[in-house]
């Protein structure tokens, strides 16, 4: 004869099994990179009266980047960077570039960029290399623009310490269409510019990494 005791038994053993397959499968954590401040490259190219390329660099930015390896759609790119660090190696013409003809640096102090997509190009057999669309705004203006960033390598950071992630992206963008238009109509100084941006990020703790801005 089956026991009233059995009987529970077996019903609770059921409602515990019900209630495990119900439950919801344990979150997992993206990783979290903030820019390592000794690693980064953010340098652009420009034409002069059609004659030779100018070169400059931005020594001053902050990064983050999250990347979510379950779920490519929830992993985001943001960085700002300075627009008082312009250095293109002239103090003269750096001048010129802080003031009101070009990135007016008192009026705008910081170019950003926000991501709102990110998909994983599949195009790019052997690297990994995401499209990441986001809004750039750079003199007041922000545009919608999509960047090619690989992921170039990951590993433990100098010395063996922290784990790094280092990444790459190369554009073009119109100075133009963010309203800096001097010196266009005799070609003085192009309109495209050239950007290569080079980064290494430092994983963060999940728990106690705050915004990177």
């Amino acid at each position: 004869m089956v026991t009233r005791l059995s009987i529970l038994a077996t019903l609770l053993f059921a409602f515990a099994a019900s209630w495990i397959a119900a439950a919801p499968a344990t979150a997992h954590a993206a990783d979290i990179y903030d820019l390592d401040q000794s690693h980064f490259s953010i340098v652009f190219s420009v034409s002069h009266m059609n004659m030779s390329y100018t070169y400059g660099i931005f020594r001053q930015a902050n990064a983050r980047v999250v990347l979510d390896r379950e779920n490519q759609a929830a992993t985001k790119f943001q960085m700002t960077i300075s627009t008082e660090s312009i250095d293109t190696n002239n103090a003269g013409r750096d001048k010129h570039l802080k003031g009101p003809d070009f990135f007016d640096v008192a009026q705008f102090p910081a170019i950003t960029f926000e991501s709102t997509t990110v998909t994983l190009d599949s195009r790019t057999e052997g690297r990994i290399v995401y499209q990441v669309t986001g809004n750039l705004t750079m003199h007041g203006v922000t545009r919608q623009v999509t960047l090619p960033i690989q992921l170039l390598g990951e590993g433990p950071g100098p010395g063996g310490q922290g784990q790094h992630a280092g990444f790459l992206t190369q554009t073009e963008l119109k100075r133009s269409d963010f309203g800096m238009t001097k010196f266009l109509e005799n070609n003085m100084v192009g309109d495209a510019v050239g950007i290569t941006v080079s980064f290494e990020g430092v994983k963060q703790d999940v728990g106690s990494a705050p915004p990177a801005r």
